[in-house]
């Protein structure tokens, strides 16, 4: 079992920058490449974001690419979005999530556990 909790969204305006965190409870972080998605008023989740257990590897939506840098510190059991140049449509509630590494070396972002959520609101 894994838990995850994000922190650091808030309000910011447009070209302006966040930090979003999430820490894992459990000695099985490092286990688990993980990822981010978001999910905006009236729209479905949607990946952002995601890296490999040792964070040698990192992939991003097309939106966000440029953007977004994700992390993370093993040692810490933590990872981390970078959110630069923010827009008003990154607007949304922004999750972390364990993956299931089977599914990642097939290039499919199943989820195994979900934080509960943090938001991002991006004025114009």
């Amino acid at each position: 079992q894994v838990q995850l909790v994000e922190s650091g969204g808030g309000l910011v305006q447009a070209g302006g920058s966040l930090r979003l965190s999430c820490a894992a409870s459990g000695r099985t972080f490092s286990s688990y490449p993980m990822g981010w998605f978001r999910q905006a008023p009236r729209k479905e989740r949607e990946f952002v974001a995601a890296i490999s257990w040792s964070g040698d590897m990192t992939y991003y939506s097309d939106s966000v690419k440029g953007r977004f840098t994700t992390s993370r510190d093993n040692a810490k059991n933590t990872v981390f979005l970078h959110m630069n140049s923010l827009k008003p449509e990154d607007t949304a509630v922004y999750y972390c999530a364990a993956l299931d590494g089977s599914s990642w070396v097939k290039g499919v972002y199943d989820v195994h556990y979900w934080g509960q959520g943090t938001q991002v609101t991006v004025s114009s």
